[in-house]
């Protein structure tokens, strides 16, 4: 069974693109496996000093989580029209890696705002970020969950608008496809 590990663009306990983060596991089609990668908060600021007296141990633990995916589903907020610095950080840190565990992973992005463009600004600054780390990205359809507080229980962690569950969910459902296809090239190749 695939797994899909899911990684949150924010740092806020009561935020509103972490709740529909843990929403997936409900939202995501039998056969799927989901789990929830350690939140980006835990890692310190990137740095190659640091990185040059070792590899900080929150940074450990988010490469060995990346090591058991099969594909990332990241869901963040937008700050500022891009990405939230504490994501890019994560980016940042998992890159120094060696191997690189995105290189070649299947990844998609849901963004999520009360706003109404649902935060559709991060979506084209993060795939710039995703391509340097030749990730395979899910490019349609997009996901912004726009109107967010009307279509999100935080306290309960989960997406409470139908409709926007019923296309969370088939967008899963697509995502999980795109990854089983992935898998049959990865295992035709070796």
């Amino acid at each position: 069974m695939p797994t899909l590990g899911v990684l949150e663009g924010s740092l806020r306990k009561a935020s509103l693109s972490r709740a529909v983060a843990r929403s997936t596991t409900d939202l995501a089609p039998e056969g799927l496996d989901v789990v929830l990668m350690p939140n980006p908060g835990t890692l310190p600021l990137f740095n190659q000093d640091v990185l040059d007296e070792g590899m900080p141990a929150a940074v450990s633990a988010l490469a060995d989580a990346l090591a058991g995916i099969d594909a990332l589903l990241i869901v963040t907020p937008e700050y500022n029209w891009s990405i939230p610095g504490g994501l890019k950080n994560a980016i940042d840190w998992v890159s120094r890696l060696k191997p690189n565990p995105l290189e070649g992973m299947p990844v998609a992005i849901w963004s999520v705002s009360p706003g109404i463009l649902g935060g559709a600004r991060v979506h084209e600054s993060l795939r710039h970020v995703l391509h340097s780390q030749d990730m395979v990205i899910m490019a349609k359809p997009e996901v912004q969950v726009a109107g967010a507080r009307s279509k999100v229980d935080v306290a309960a962690g989960t997406v409470t608008d139908q409709v926007t569950r019923d296309f969370l969910s088939a967008h899963l459902t697509r995502l999980n496809a795109i990854i089983q296809v992935a898998a049959q090239k990865d295992a035709a190749i070796a």
